[in-house]
């Protein structure tokens, strides 16, 4: 990873397994991004709608709940974002069959190039 790939980019991160939170939010600030941590539905509806963000990273599943609502929120807001997922191909994301899915587990190389591809960063 090229340090400074994410220079300035406000990043919401929502993902409920703390380790991969921390984990990510690392990479992420490595990279030179600013990162919000939502480990909830909840607080990632809350983040969403109180600030402005680049693009945000939202893992499908969040302690059983969809994190759909959220991602419903930043289309309307017109905010990138992309879902971290460890489902299958064959799962089912709403309005959302389109945006930019990343496969867990994904290396780090591979989060940092598909946020700045989504977030034209």
């Amino acid at each position: 990873m090229q340090p400074g790939n994410l220079e300035g980019c406000r990043v919401l991160l929502v993902e409920d397994e703390a380790l991969v939170a921390m984990y990510t939010e690392a990479v992420l600030a490595d990279a030179g991004a600013q990162v919000e941590i939502a480990m909830r539905l909840e607080t990632g509806l809350s983040a969403a709608q109180a600030a402005a963000f680049d693009v945000a990273v939202l893992d499908m599943n969040l302690g059983g709940k969809s994190s759909l609502p959220i991602a419903d929120l930043l289309a309307d807001r017109q905010t990138p974002f992309m879902f971290v997922t460890g489902y299958g191909p064959g799962a089912r994301f709403g309005r959302h069959e389109n945006v930019s899915r990343l496969q867990k587990p994904y290396s780090d190389p591979q989060l940092i190039a598909a946020l700045r591809a989504i977030a034209r960063w």
